[in-house]
């Protein structure tokens, strides 16, 4: 399930970077982040693309309308999979919210981090990657 709608395919993101960002509503550290992370996406929205995966770490985090309502409270306009079952958790084999992966725009993977902290960190990164740009 998405929310804020569907991630376009990979062949129309063709010159983005991507950041997929994984969260869950009950925890504390993703919420804090959010505001930062909502600056990154409005300083690089010609070049980035954030995708939010929400994971459950309670039994409230499977509350859609719970989901919804921090998605608007924290104005997260980026389209958000809703990953109840853990299949994209478990491609990355990620178990840690937040946590954040960079992928340049041939799909290849140049940074993870995870922690809510520290996402100057997180914004080097994507500096140093879109640099990296021909």
């Amino acid at each position: 399930m998405w929310i804020n709608g569907e991630v376009k395919q990979p062949d129309e993101r063709r010159d983005r970077l991507t950041l997929l960002h994984f969260l869950s509503v009950s925890c504390y550290f993703c919420k804090r982040a959010l505001p930062e992370l909502n600056q990154y996406r409005e300083l690089y929205k010609d070049i980035l693309t954030i995708i939010s995966v929400h994971i459950p770490r309670t039994e409230h985090d499977l509350d859609i309308e719970s989901i919804k309502k921090t998605a608007e409270q924290y104005n997260m306009t980026q389209s958000i999979y809703v990953d109840h079952d853990f299949q994209l958790a478990k491609a990355f084999s990620n178990e840690y919210v937040p946590s954040y992966y960079l992928f340049d725009k041939k799909g290849t993977l140049r940074y993870y981090q995870a922690g809510g902290t520290n996402l100057k960190m997180l914004d080097t990164r994507i500096s140093r990657v879109i640099k990296d740009i021909p």
